[in-house]
């Protein structure tokens, strides 16, 4: 305060001036205002928070527990000597203890993903920080800014998302099993069956989708969910839940899959190289992928491995041997497609209906199948070879397309691409174009590619144009431009000179066959399908199983879903219905002869008739059946009675609707494949019912029996499951359905099929076997069911629908008997096969007149020994050569 004059007078004044305290009034008010809005806005923001917590935590799952984590995992399907067959699952994810873990994977996976992760707590702002720099204003590549925590978040939240699907999925396939069963004929069913599986995949990608949204809400409930598993869980467990969830491309889930679908490795046996190669792919698994995109791959794999080295995880070294790393990349294996589809197939139904859809494909059940390995691929093999032989015998179907002189160039141009750098192999099936035809020397030139084949004459002489009443020998095409043109796209196969000389090779054609150069036989996909099942007897084991020629274009299983007939492979049942019920023997006379039957109902007259139009007169049983002749099976079912035969056909294990009529003896009515081989197993087995099973055991995660049926006496189960096996045969015993008589004699009677009868080309297997060979009218359908001690099996030939028949010429035991012969060969290898005896049956041998029946004696001109049930034998001899009693050989009289 300062003392001032007024000029106008002598008073004073007081002046005020401003001190400091004044001068600097303003901004402090700002700063409080300032610090007023910021504490508004954190008081606002925790609001927020807490809002967004109360809204948005309701619905978040369950933290897991890690000794109760749960994951869906791939149930896998072994063979029974203990090779993966097939595995079924949504997410291929294979669990491992975080200890089996490397630590370099996951130093490789913290490098590339989250460096940080020990030091947050779940969010890391200066990582996101980081990300948004290097993506907005470096413009690198859209780096992520999610911690490890954030990511399992994610997977937890999505399998929850994916797990509130399942009510539906289970709901359309129970609608989906309840229409199947109503719709006939069983194609339709399995059509609506895929629809199903359709319906489930559109549910899932749709679950998918909304959980992995890009939205605000979603971002949010990770974070939260984040912080809540960095309070209860230690950073070990976290990048356990982490390391077997996370998404890898390739159809891989965790790091465990991952391992084996890119390297078929498993995780502990990674080199540093490959480790880095998965670490680089959960920020984009198809952008990264070394399968599909290798380069990317390469140049992802040197980020992290550069990320480690500066983190001081690896040193220089290392991360050069890592980078120069060239590991094989494999595609993802179908094994389910792959090694034996129609089984493994057959082994999901079961597997459905026992324990349901969602526990087979998320539960992680070990299920062991009854299949061997090798009697599975020899299935295959003589399956294939056999189907493509006799569809060639039918004709050529044609040639793929032909091309104009202007596709010629883009035609080949994708060839070369398809192949790469892959070279023709002797075995290998090929597209090609026809370039160029040589009359003079009865030859085609094919360009595959940019690579150059022969088709000589030899390789496709049996390319005459379809026509079933033709026979094949005598039709087979003499010039190459008989069925090809230049341009015609059509199928090839690479062989080795030797193949096209070893069968029955023209001389004229031997000698143009070019001395130098590719060999190509012309090849068609068959349209002929065909069904082959084999059993174990004994052991009740379905041991190998091919439903059809190509499980990609029809899933149909003609072995157990089919309705064929089954022509006189059917005869046994007649003729074993007769031993059993009027205990007629081998040596019963029949009489082969016209006849004529009436069905007053339907006003029709049936006159059944021999393969041959030709009838012998009076014959044995024995000699009726090893001939398959028609007239003396009818006679027999006549006899038996068309009620009984139904009846014991049913005992037998057919199921399927039976004909109530004779024709029933000659195979009038469909049967399955799978139920028609139980007969024959049940007749092998000396009488006993073959109960078949697909799975020999199941088990669940954790390794918990839940139905076991190995054999006692399976050299592949383990002591305990023979032990329990052989205990529950003590006290279960089989059904038996017949006498061990009846069987015994029997199966001698389809012993001498093979030997004698129309099985005889069954002799090239060279062990004992019985059979029986099967025809329908026309040839739609062509069988035979053979059997030795240990083996039985079955092959049915047909087209699907009754509107082309085989070639005229083609039979049971030309068509169908050569695949079960190639089989079997395979199949036993070296074992030994004992000759059939009546063990448990009360059998006499007696040697019989051949043509009478009645016992020999010492002049007779023709005679067998032959099985008798005991009590059974004939009494009366043959009488001399030049005697005859014409009233001895009436039919039905023993």
């Amino acid at each position: 305060m300062a003392e001032t004059s007024d000029a106008r007078g002598s008073g004073s004044r007081l002046v005020l001036e401003k001190g400091p305290g004044k001068a600097g009034s303003l901004p402090r008010r700002l700063l409080r205002a300032l610090a007023l809005l910021v504490g508004a806005a954190f008081v606002g923001g925790l609001l927020l928070v807490a809002v967004a917590y109360l809204r948005y935590s309701k619905d978040l799952p369950d933290i897991p527990q890690v000794e109760a984590y749960r994951p869906p995992i791939v149930s896998e399907l072994w063979t029974s000597d203990g090779l993966l067959a097939g595995e079924f699952y949504d997410e291929r994810r294979k669990v491992i203890p975080y200890e089996r873990i490397p630590k370099k994977l996951i130093q490789a996976f913290i490098a590339a993903e989250d460096e940080r992760f020990f030091d947050h707590s779940g969010f890391d702002p200066l990582g996101m920080t980081r990300a948004a720099f290097k993506t907005y204003f470096q413009r690198k590549r859209v780096q992520g800014g999610s911690t490890l925590t954030q990511q399992t978040a994610k997977a937890i939240l999505v399998s929850n998302e994916l797990a509130k699907v399942t009510d539906d999925l289970v709901l359309t396939e129970a609608r989906a099993r309840v229409t199947a069963r109503k719709l006939e004929p069983e194609a339709e069913a399995e059509a609506l069956r895929l629809e199903a599986l359709k319906v489930h995949a559109e549910l899932r990608r749709e679950a998918h989708a909304r959980a992995t949204e890009k939205k605000l809400r979603r971002k949010i409930k990770e974070l939260f969910l984040a912080f809540r598993l960095e309070e209860e869980m230690t950073k070990e467990e976290i990048l356990y839940l982490y390391l077997n969830n996370v998404y890898l491309g390739h159809h891989s889930y965790g790091v465990e899959s991952g391992a084996e679908n890119y390297f078929r490795k498993s995780v502990d046996a990674l080199t540093l190289g490959e480790m880095t190669f998965l670490a680089g792919l959960p920020q984009a698994p198809t952008a990264n992928s070394p399968w599909a995109r290798p380069a990317r791959a390469k140049e992802r794999r040197s980020y992290v491995l550069r990320r480690m080295l500066e983190a001081g995880m690896i040193s220089e070294k290392e991360r050069a041997e890592a980078d120069a790393e060239n590991p094989k990349v494999y595609p993802v294996e179908d094994q389910f497609r792959d090694f034996s589809p129609f089984f493994s197939e057959q082994v999901r139904r079961s597997l459905v209906s026992r324990y349901g859809n969602e526990r087979m494909l998320k539960d992680g059940l070990q299920v062991y199948a009854a299949m061997d390995s090798e009697r599975q691929r020899a299935a295959q093999v003589a399956m294939l070879d056999g189907l493509i032989a006799v569809d060639k015998r039918q004709g050529y179907t044609g040639t793929l397309g032909r091309l104009t002189a202007a596709e010629v160039k883009p035609f080949d141009e994708k060839l070369v691409k398809a192949l790469g750098q892959e070279k023709l192999t002797a075995g290998s099936y090929y597209v090609g174009r026809v370039e160029k035809l040589d009359s003079a020397k009865e030859m085609a030139t094919i360009a595959i590619g940019n690579e150059r084949a022969y088709l000589s004459i030899l390789g496709m002489r049996w390319a005459r144009p379809v026509n079933p009443d033709a026979y094949y020998p005598s039709s087979l095409i003499n010039h190459v431009s008989q069925a090809l043109s230049e341009g015609d796209v059509i199928v090839v196969k690479v062989v080795e000179r030797k193949a096209l000389l070893e069968e029955d090779a023209d001389p004229r054609y031997v000698k143009l066959l070019p001395a130098e150069g590719t060999l190509v036989t012309l090849e068609q996909s068959p349209q002929l399908q065909g069904a082959l099942i084999s059993v174990d007897p004994s052991r009740g084991y379905v041991v190998a199983m091919v439903g059809g020629y190509d499980f990609d274009a029809s899933e149909f299983n003609r072995a157990y879903q089919a309705c064929r007939q089954p022509g006189s492979s059917f005869k046994p049942v007649i003729y074993s219905a007769a031993i059993e019920r009027l205990h007629w023997q081998p040596n019963q006379v029949l009489v082969d002869a016209p006849i004529v039957f009436d069905d007053p109902r339907n006003m029709l007259r049936w006159k059944p008739e021999n393969f041959g139009s030709d009838f012998k007169g009076d014959v044995l049983l024995r000699t009726a059946l090893i001939n398959s002749m028609n007239v003396p099976a009818v006679k027999t079912l006549s006899a038996v009675g068309v009620g009984n035969a139904m009846e014991w056909a049913r005992k037998l294990g057919i199921t399927t609707p039976i004909n109530p009529d004779l024709s029933m003896a000659l195979g009038g009515s469909c049967v399955q494949p799978a139920e028609l081989v139980g007969v024959f197993a049940t007749i092998d087995r000396g009488g006993t019912r073959f109960r078949p099973t697909f799975l020999r055991k199941v088990s669940d995660r954790f390794g918990r029996t839940l139905e076991d049926h190995s054999a006692f006496d399976d050299p592949f189960a383990s002591f305990e499951e023979r032990l329990a096996a052989g205990f529950e045969r003590l006290v279960d015993k089989p059904e038996r359905v017949m006498t061990p008589e009846t069987a015994f004699i029997t199966k001698y009677l389809l012993r001498d099929v093979v030997r004698n009868g129309t099985g005889t080309p069954a002799k090239k297997l060279g062990k004992p076997a019985g059979g029986k060979t099967g025809t329908t009218n026309d040839s739609f359908d062509t069988w035979f069911i053979g059997f030795t001690q240990d083996l039985v099996a079955g092959v049915w030939l047909g087209y699907d629908r009754y509107e082309r028949p085989l070639g005229k010429y083609e039979t049971g035991g030309r068509a169908s008997l050569p695949i079960w012969t190639q089989y079997m060969s395979l199949a036993l290898g070296e074992r030994e096969q004992p000759e059939f005896t009546p063990e448990g049956a009360n059998i006499s041998w007696v040697r019989v007149d051949s043509v009478t029946g009645l016992r020999a004696n010492a002049e007779t001109p023709s005679s067998l020994t032959m099985p008798f049930a005991a009590g059974f034998e004939p009494t009366d001899v043959a009488p001399e050569p030049g005697a005859s009693d014409p009233d001895q050989f009436m039919f039905g009289v023993p």
